[in-house]
């Protein structure tokens, strides 16, 4: 492994994800970026996922079966376990990425020695038309971000890669299944300058089994997540006025059903 082609963790965590799988895996394998491994952390699936993973021949390819069910930031963490890269990205199994999403983010990472953590636009694509759309369709932050994050939060987990030492303190709230990477992520920020990639690098598939259904545990882990961080917040003077005044909007429309 040389400094120019470090090696990249790749991790997709999995549950039942049979229906999307043969294009997550192929936006990986088709990447231009070669030097990566993909941890795929099987958790206790029951459908084709094991089969149609190893239809893929590419000794990239890292296969692991939990022994028992996990929520999924605790298999997300048991997975960065597994990984021997020097950076680590996630995708999920109906999610995919351009062909240069890789080579695009090592070239920035790999140059740049303040910067730990990258992001990027994202495609958000809706399975029922067919049509993809910006997820943000104005200029994002760079830098000190967190405040901007608190604002109008923008990171997509499948757009990000970042330098594996961001773990050695701190791991994804193993509690957590939808928010985990949020709560990560804003924390870490307090610290870390983070750099965005204004283009799109990766599809996020939107469909129903990934959508308004989940508001319900979405909301318990944000009052879950405000009891915790609330006040440490307010001391390091961040706001969170914008975040409470979208959290009431959320709380509203979970009370009169509407969904996300």
């Amino acid at each position: 492994m040389t400094k120019k082609s470090p090696l990249v963790s790749v991790i997709m965590n999995c549950h039942n994800g049979e229906k999307y799988l043969n294009q997550s895996i192929k936006s990986i394998i088709n990447q231009s970026y070669n030097n990566w491994e993909l941890i795929f952390f099987d958790n206790q699936s029951k459908d084709k996922t094991k089969i149609i993973l190893k239809s893929f021949k590419d000794k990239r390819i890292r296969y692991f079966k939990s022994d028992f069910f996990l929520n999924l930031y605790a298999a997300r963490n048991q997975a960065i376990l597994k990984t021997k890269g020097q950076y680590i990205c996630f995708l999920d199994t109906d999610d995919w990425w351009v062909k240069d999403k890789l080579s695009t983010q090592v070239k920035l990472i790999n140059s740049n020695k303040n910067v730990n953590f990258i992001y990027s636009n994202v495609f958000i694509y809706d399975e029922k038309t067919k049509k993809k759309e910006l997820y943000f369709k104005n200029k994002q932050p760079s830098g000190k971000i967190t405040q901007s994050l608190l604002d109008d939060y923008k990171i997509g987990i499948l757009t990000v890669m970042m330098k594996k030492k961001l773990f050695n303190k701190r791991k994804f709230n193993k509690s957590y299944n939808i928010i985990g990477d949020f709560d990560f992520f804003l924390n870490i920020s307090i610290k870390e300058n983070f750099y965005c990639i204004q283009k799109p690098l990766a599809y996020h598939r939107r469909h129903e089994s990934n959508f308004s259904k989940k508001i319900n545990i979405f909301s318990q882990e944000l009052d879950k997540w405000l009891k915790i961080n609330d006040t440490k917040l307010k001391n390091l003077n961040y706001s969170l006025k914008s975040f409470k005044f979208w959290y009431y909007k959320l709380k509203i429309k979970k009370l009169l059903g509407w969904g996300l």
